[in-house]
């Protein structure tokens, strides 16, 4: 059996180590918070520079920057630099379908 089995639309690691246990709950700590969730469905729609981002949202540019240096390190965004501007996009599409899939929940009768 290789790493990963897959049974009834579950996937089990074979080992659920130290190091996957942070990356998980680390994961959950940035959808937990409510400016990075509106900044993950933001850029998930489109790519934005910060200035973008904080006009789109109503957010100052230090509060975008702050949440966006923290799901860089988790490597869930990315960024492209265009002269002076940096523009950001998704970087972990599981991440955004989790995202995605929690947002259904939430609108669900």
């Amino acid at each position: 059996m290789d790493e990963t089995s897959k049974t009834d639309n579950t996937i089990h690691c074979k080992e659920l180590d130290d190091e996957t246990l942070f990356i998980v709950s680390q994961t959950f700590k940035a959808l937990s918070d409510s400016t990075r969730i509106r900044i993950l469905y933001l850029i998930s729609q489109k790519e934005c520079s910060v200035n973008e981002i904080a006009e789109e949202l109503s957010l100052l540019q230090s509060t975008v920057s702050h949440q966006l240096r923290f799901l860089k390190n988790l490597r869930l965004v990315k960024f492209r630099r265009a002269g002076t501007t940096l523009f950001y996009s998704i970087d972990d599409q599981h991440v955004i379908d989790l995202l995605n899939e929690a947002i259904d929940h939430a609108c669900h009768d």
